[in-house]
């Protein structure tokens, strides 16, 4: 099987939290590379098109006011089957079901109202992540070692 690529982007609530190392630490636990990883804030185009699925809706300009409220960190993430790994890893999108053990069970905001404070965005599929990465990174910023 060859290797696959994910974006995986650490919301506001995990920067505000300071648990970006730890939530780190869990994906390289699980033995994947960090082929990027960068600090950034993200514009309001940026968000409109990672975003597309929901910005014709009443709520994404709270969706863009959270996302915009830290800067975010970004990570390309390579490992075999790193794609549904880290989906595992994090647990259901919605940390008031996340089970214990999951990052989103652990840190996760359990508060019906704060579904989108929930630690990590990560690629669904390996089109997502391949559309995800050239988003957030320059090619020159994934590296192979």
């Amino acid at each position: 099987m060859t290797p696959e690529t994910t974006l995986i982007l650490f919301k506001p609530d995990a920067v505000s939290k300071n648990i970006t190392g730890t939530v780190l630490a869990r994906f390289q636990a699980a033995g994947f590379l960090i082929r990027g990883i960068k600090m950034m804030h993200l514009s309001d185009e940026v968000l409109a098109e990672h975003y597309s699925h929901i910005a014709d809706k009443p709520f994404f300009p709270s969706v863009r006011s959270f996302m915009q409220e830290t800067p975010v960190i970004a990570l390309a993430l390579e490992g075999e089957n790193v794609i549904a790994t880290v989906r595992d890893l994090l647990g259901p999108t919605d940390s008031m079901v996340a089970p214990a053990g999951t990052i989103r069970g652990d840190f996760g905001f359990k508060d019906a109202d704060a579904k989108m404070r929930n630690v990590c965005h990560a690629s669904d599929s390996v089109e997502a992540a391949q559309a995800e990465i050239k988003r957030f990174f320059k090619e020159d910023e994934i590296f192979t070692y």
